[in-house]
């Protein structure tokens, strides 16, 4: 390569630390997930291959679901006035696919003579080797040390750095259940310096039809994106999921504030997992819980926050109150 891209391209750092442990993970997870009683469960980054992927890309355009449009929307309006509060010089993004969620952040960061270096994290090494190149063609001089790995095991492996903005946007945050969720803030306030902030993502508490709208749109695609999970279970384990016998369900938990997508499946069967080792009963009826997403408030976001030992300094909302930014501080 030669010229502008051979310059970029000198600045592009990718290091991969998924281990080829992978498939081991997935059946340990898928095993303990459809053996558990009296609900089973699968972890929804199986929605997340390359169709699953797709499909929620065409989830966030669909009129139901609002969450994509407005935290774009906070950021588009709020991102100069993000990056002044943060003081970051650095962005680290979790879960960063083409780094779609932070072009705003990126462009106010350097419209502030700001932006240094930014590393990208995901599972997937084709959109952040893309977006490493095409960022570092756009800003002359920004290095990208992208990590090609697992935001809940790999972090450690993140680049040292001082006034870094860690950003984990969409929501994401959500999926955990409250006790995980605050073990992995207070993990992540570890790698966190004293000049360090987080930019979190939060959907907020609303209107239960919104929310279901959301998560059971008329179109049907959230209910194929839902079945997703069994289509990776077949084909990474040799399983024999029949996926039209199963129906999409999402509903609001208000005891929980979070909303639960499950699949139900219409027949009584036994449905064999050899690549985890098990066979799984199935009742007609029967339900398997494949996602949570949590609702929050600005208190309830600001008391988790603080149990991680992270101070609340910022909050932002979209016109409508729908979906919330939080930078928070390390405490103490």
């Amino acid at each position: 390569m030669t010229g502008a891209g051979a310059v970029a391209e000198a600045r592009i750092r990718i290091d991969d630390r998924l281990d080829g442990s992978a498939s081991d993970d997935l059946a340990v997870e898928v095993r303990d997930g459809l053996t558990k009683s009296p609900l089973k469960e699968l972890p929804p980054k199986l929605f997340y291959d390359a169709y699953g992927s797709d499909l929620f890309e065409q989830i966030t355009q669909l009129p139901e679901y609002y969450p994509t449009r407005c935290e774009r929307s906070i950021l588009n309006r709020r991102a100069p006035e993000i990056v002044a509060a943060s003081g970051a010089e650095e962005l680290i993004e979790l879960g960063s696919g083409s780094a779609s969620k932070t072009r705003a952040l990126l462009f106010a960061m350097a419209g502030a003579d700001a932006l240094r270096r930014y590393v990208p994290v995901d599972v997937s090494a084709a959109p952040v080797e893309r977006c490493a190149e095409e960022l570092c063609e756009t800003y002359p001089g920004l290095e990208v040390h992208g990590l090609i790995g697992d935001f809940q095991h790999d972090l450690v492996h993140l680049p040292g750095g001082e006034r870094r903005l860690f950003a984990f946007l969409g929501g994401t945050i959500g999926n955990f259940f409250p006790v995980d969720r605050v073990e992995f803030l207070a993990d992540l306030r570890e790698l966190m310096g004293p000049g360090d902030r987080l930019l979190l993502g939060t959907d907020l508490v609303k209107d239960v039809r919104v929310l279901e709208a959301a998560y059971d749109d008329s179109a049907g695609v959230t209910a194929e994106f839902n079945r997703n999970v069994l289509r990776v279970i077949n084909r990474e384990l040799g399983a024999g999921f029949r996926i039209d016998r199963f129906d999409h369900r999402a509903f609001y938990d208000e005891r929980e504030s979070w909303i639960e997508m499950r699949l139900r499946s219409l027949d009584d069967v036994v449905v064999p997992v050899p690549g985890a080792g098990i066979e799984v009963p199935l009742e007609a009826g029967e339900e398997i819980r494949t996602e949570i997403s949590t609702k929050f408030t600005a208190a309830r976001v600001e008391h988790e926050l603080g149990e991680a030992g992270l101070r609340l300094k910022r909050f932002w909302t979209d016109d409508a109150g729908m979906f919330g930014l939080s930078l928070s501080a390390p405490a103490g």
